[in-house]
């Protein structure tokens, strides 16, 4: 059984209520007709129910009547919502008014069904910008506590199998926090660790990653990724972390014994994290590309309830495969 197929066993299990903001779009309804034919989540569509019911009968989806279909420009439960949302922001200048009209925004009202407990996750992004998904995320939703930033993780599935756990190893951050500082670096390692225990069910070792191994090297950006992997620790010594490490010290076990001895991480980690975004995103990046590595994500860390953003270039597969992530996340 595959990665995807053992989290559509799992959520199958436990079904959690899946909320697709972008309800009358080709590919999300696709999607959610494969979800609710092979039943591993509830799904809850944001639209209007006759644009989606007849683009139901177009393309031929005979599962979409099993979703539950909420009309945000005729709601009954706006009031409630609209509500929500003015007791989060009304000091930051947010009126009455204002709430009631952006509770009929798909984007927000899926992070508000979430905030009030009507949903357990949402996935959205195939015709928004991150930013635009991000942004109701980060007002309704926020981080989880202890968290202080949202980063971005990537689950590689390698040809080689001789790295990471059998050929999968898990990268971050490589799609949110630009510049991180040493604190949310830190952040960063726990929450990919605890996904990478819940979504790919195996004991992570994270690698936090620099051009310095052990003090070989001396600068600025070595001392941040140190004192990172030192608050790391600290804030979860059940997890295996260890750094600063080169990426072949932490990959190669004779490069690890050699550079890092003594280190239960370098030469087995499979978990890297990396110093900043540039160097996560062009990493997973080449690693895909160069090794023909598949890769998975970018799965959203650190908010208080699972939210992922899609590609807009996404296709129906790649819905599917992150509301079965999503669902996962919900589970814990």
């Amino acid at each position: 059984m595959d990665f995807i197929e053992t989290l559509k066993s799992r959520a199958s299990k436990d079904k959690k209520r899946i909320v697709l903001p972008e309800g009358e779009e080709e590919r999300n309804l696709k999607a959610a007709d494969q979800v609710l034919a092979e039943d591993f989540a509830k799904i809850i569509l944001i639209g209007n129910p006759t644009t989606i019911a007849e683009n139901a009968k177009k393309w031929n989806l005979s599962n979409i009547g099993k979703a539950t279909i909420i009309d945000p420009k005729n709601n009954p439960d706006k009031a409630k919502y609209a509500t929500i949302l003015y007791d989060l922001r009304k000091n930051k200048g947010m009126t009455e008014e204002k709430a009631s009209e952006m509770a009929e925004d798909p984007l927000y009202l899926g992070c508000l069904m979430i905030k009030a407990g009507d949903a357990d996750g949402e996935v959205s992004g195939a015709i928004h910008a991150t930013g635009d998904v991000l942004r109701p995320a980060f007002q309704i939703i926020k981080t989880k506590q202890g968290m202080s930033c949202v980063s971005g993780a990537f689950i590689m599935f390698l040809k080689d199998k001789n790295y990471g756990e059998n050929g999968v190893m898990v990268f971050a951050d490589c799609a949110v926090m630009p510049t991180p500082s040493a604190q949310e670096l830190a952040e960063i390692a726990v929450a990919t660790g605890n996904t990478t225990k819940v979504l790919c069910g195996f004991e992570p070792r994270i690698a936090m990653l620099s051009f310095s191994t052990k003090g070989s090297a001396k600068n600025e950006v070595v001392d941040k990724v140190i004192e990172a992997t030192k608050l790391a620790q600290a804030k979860a010594p059940e997890l295996k972390i260890d750094g600063e490490l080169q990426a072949d010290a932490a990959l190669v076990e004779s490069v690890g014994q050699l550079k890092a001895p003594g280190s239960q991480i370098a030469g087995k980690a499979n978990v890297l994290v990396f110093p900043n975004l540039e160097v996560g995103n062009i990493a997973y990046k080449l690693v895909q590309r160069l090794s023909g590595a598949e890769a998975i994500g970018p799965i959203l860390q650190g908010i208080a309830a699972p939210i992922n953003d899609l590609s807009r270039g996404c296709s129906v597969s790649d819905i599917v495969k992150m509301v079965a992530i999503t669902a996962n996340q919900a589970i814990g």
